[in-house]
């Protein structure tokens, strides 16, 4: 009984997968399930065919791909126990702590807000004439000799003339609109000597198989540092700001190699 039973959980699993196109069903192991118990096949089943799962909880290390991290640490002094009764400890920055980023290892989030217009209109014209005209009348009696190489129609007054006329009219224009905004964390990376902090930070984000990556870096200023750990970005002096992505929506728009090597080649 529970034999037939199994085979008729396959059968409808089959019709199943054939009515939606689902190719990622083992059927064989399917019917291992069903044979080996019969409710093991529509558990499968509900495994294969439904929502993605989530992962147990556990430790997040392996996104980091398993090693071991190596980032800029600020230099921490041995603090001085304190004195008995007392709240302050030798060493400390402040009576009470400032929690913006100020040292060396220490994160803080930049908001990029981008919102650039350009229009550029070019045009020129240039236009040039020139005339040359030389001749000699005596030159050793040698005139003659050239008049008689040439069967007499060479000209000893009008030895060289020429005439060159060139013209150039140029028209370009440019009308370029960007927009970003952007919040990315980074983390200080230097402390330069006269008390301005380096940062640089990276973002990554995959969604199935396009992969879009933001980083951000420059030199900024610790006042500049707003209450709530940010600052803007057009606060970061030489700042370097990318937004890209690769992947296979990114592959598609882009021309092949063959086309793009005909386009550096070609002079026309």
């Amino acid at each position: 009984m529970n034999l037939e039973f199994a085979m008729r959980q396959i059968a409808l699993l089959a019709l199943a997968a054939a009515a939606t196109g689902c190719a990622s069903i083992d059927t064989a192991q399917l019917q291992h399930d069903a044979i080996a118990a019969p409710g093991a096949a529509f558990d499968a089943a509900r495994r294969t065919m439904g929502p993605p799962q989530l992962q147990p909880v556990s430790s997040p290390a392996p996104l980091t791909g398993g090693q071991q991290q190596n980032m800029p640490q600020p230099a921490f002094a041995a603090h001085e126990a304190g004195a008995p009764n007392s709240l302050w400890r030798a060493g400390s920055r402040s009576f009470f702590n400032d929690q913006r980023a100020g040292r060396i290892g220490d994160i803080l989030t930049v908001n990029i807000e981008i919102d650039d217009r350009a229009q550029i209109s070019n045009s020129s014209n240039r236009s040039r004439e020139a005339s040359t005209s030389a001749g000699v009348s005596n030159f050793f009696g040698l005139e003659t000799i050239a008049g008689q190489v040439f069967n007499n129609a060479f000209d000893p007054q009008n030895m060289v003339q020429a005439d060159s006329t060139s013209e150039h009219r140029g028209t370009g224009a440019i009308n370029r609109q960007e927009k970003i905004e952007l919040r990315v964390a980074a983390v200080i990376v230097d402390r330069l000597p006269n008390g301005n902090l380096v940062i640089a930070g990276r973002q990554e984000v995959r969604i199935n198989a396009e992969l879009r990556e933001l980083t951000v870096s420059g030199i900024i200023r610790p006042e500049d540092i707003n209450a709530d750990n940010t600052i803007d970005h057009d606060q970061i002096a030489e700042a370097r700001i990318s937004y890209g992505g690769r992947g296979q929506v990114s592959a598609v728009q882009r021309p092949n190699w063959g086309q793009r090597l005909g386009d550096a080649i070609t002079p026309w």
